[in-house]
């Protein structure tokens, strides 16, 4: 039958954040971690969304531990607030699950002029996790989990040279960009953290029924975004299910890090290992890409744990 909600262990007394944990597959990682005893972070940055999650959750989960936090991946400003109002309720944090995403924008920049999907998809996720290392670091056995998708395929020439595809923008190949550098973040991390205990992992939803693609259609009314739109109404499988890859490998003791949780039919099915390919898994790119986002967002390995 393959793996399933209920093989998620006992998770009292950890500390688990979820980043777009109002809705999708954040609200069902959130209520699946709440349900089996974690004290739920939701990062969101629309409050009122997060609220109403948090409601939702506790309707089917009572007693569920759950804080409500806001965090705008689009600024380093508020990801360092976020960060450190975190780190200052919980001096630990076992589980960091970077799941929120934008999908196919207009051509547009942050707050800190990155290339909005880049900026917010990758570059805010990675600064969100070099900023709460310490916390992380600071638990037995922390795990990160980067969400990415099947449009990793989709990354155009992926030039790191320009990241943010200035004077070259396609918003289908800068979301693959982004969630090419996410799994690619995922791997690398794992790699360089392995040794202090940290596991990170990548996680493919699949097609799954969220409000991405509707947020994306009137962030940008497209003929793809509403192709996409159409087939994953058709043929996507529930939010709940496309959380699963994340919620395996953010709980499943077996899980060995550096790998990519995904469905086992590519777009449907129970969540397993598999493959990124060696475009992806190239050495001297991931090796490219962490300077670049250390360069971009200011924030160093050896600076955020000593």
């Amino acid at each position: 039958m393959g793996w399933k909600t209920g093989d998620i262990p006992d998770l009292s007394g950890k500390v688990a954040v979820v980043t777009g944990g109002n809705g999708g597959l954040g609200l069902e990682t959130s209520r699946q971690l709440a349900a089996h005893g974690a004290l739920v972070v939701i990062a969101a940055r629309n409050l009122d969304k997060a609220e109403a999650a948090r409601r939702e959750i506790e309707s089917t989960v009572p007693g569920a531990s759950l804080e409500i936090r806001q965090l705008d991946l689009g600024s380093l400003a508020s990801i360092a607030a976020f960060a450190g109002a975190v780190k200052a309720a919980h001096p630990r944090i076992d589980l960091l699950f970077n799941n929120a995403g934008i999908m196919a924008v207009k051509e547009g920049t942050t707050t800190d002029g990155f290339e909005t999907q880049f900026g917010t998809n990758y570059l805010g996720h990675f600064a969100l996790t070099m900023q709460l290392l310490p916390a992380l670091l600071a638990a037995p056995a922390p795990r990160v989990v980067i969400t990415t998708s099947t449009a990793r395929w989709r990354a155009g020439k992926y030039d790191l040279s320009n990241p943010h595809m200035r004077g070259c923008y396609d918003p289908w190949d800068a979301y693959g960009m982004s969630k090419r550098a996410n799994v690619q973040f995922a791997i690398e991390l794992n790699r360089r953290l392995r040794d202090r205990g940290l596991t990170a992992f990548g996680a493919d939803p699949g097609f799954s029924k969220t409000d991405l693609q509707t947020t994306s259609i009137q962030a940008n009314n497209g003929f793809m975004q509403r192709f996409w739109h159409r087939i994953t109404t058709i043929m996507g499988q529930s939010a709940a299910m496309g959380a699963l890859p994340q919620l395996r490998a953010g709980t499943d003791p077996a899980a060995v890090g550096g790998s990519l949780y995904a469905p086992r039919w590519i777009s449907f099915g129970a969540p397993v290992v598999r493959g990124v390919g060696k475009r992806i898994n190239d050495p001297a790119q991931l090796s490219q890409l962490w300077e670049l986002s250390e360069r971009e967002t200011g924030l160093s390995l050896e600076a955020m744990i000593g």
